[in-house]
């Protein structure tokens, strides 16, 4: 089983990104299970996204608490919240930002983790660009799709089309597709992780 935890806060699409991703995964022909935790907050609380993609039936219904793989919607949530728990050294971590790890000053995560599998992306100026809004979500899932191959990207482009019908998919669209580009520039094709 592979297991993806998303931080963001409220209004950035989290919830939403779980959902695409485990519809990509499903359009895959596998299993897959997307939820959300959060709790009475407003717009702009943090809030995790989880998702879950297997070959087989899956059963378990808790948080993931040792994830594969770690999406940041917001970089201002690596100093608050603990987004790093319970990833493997062999884990994938996508950081939304233009800025380098150092400069996020969570440089350190090069000492523990694999370098290769620790990217950042523009996902936001990506979502301004292709969209006309700063919803990073769908362009951190073509980033994620290069980065882990997991899902493909067609698949991530159907399951946006699917979901936001016209110029709002086709934009969401674009941007993951130029995720997809910088990432896979940066760590090569992706073979399933």
């Amino acid at each position: 089983m592979f297991q993806v935890r998303i931080h963001g806060r409220g209004g950035q699409g989290v919830v939403t990104a779980a959902e695409l991703l485990s519809v990509a995964a499903f359009d895959e022909g596998r299993h897959a299970q997307a939820f959300p935790t959060f709790g009475s907050e407003r717009m702009g609380a943090p809030v995790t996204g989880f998702c879950r993609i297997d070959d087989r039936a899956i059963r378990v219904r808790e948080p993931i608490s040792e994830p594969d793989a770690v999406i940041v919607q917001d970089p201002t949530l690596l100093h608050q919240v603990d987004v790093f728990g319970g990833l493997e050294p062999e884990g994938y971590l996508l950081i939304n930002s233009e800025r380098s790890l150092e400069e996020l000053g969570v440089g350190e995560l090069e000492d523990r983790f694999r370098a290769e599998r620790l990217v950042t992306v523009p996902a936001t100026e990506l979502a301004r660009a292709h969209l006309g809004r700063p919803l990073p979500n769908a362009a951190l899932l073509g980033g994620f799709a290069a980065l882990t191959g997991v899902v493909s990207l067609a698949s991530v482009a159907a399951a946006i089309r699917g979901r936001f019908p016209g110029e709002v998919g086709e934009g969401n669209v674009r941007a993951a597709e130029a995720a997809y580009e910088l990432v896979a520039s940066q760590v090569g094709e992706p073979s399933r992780a």
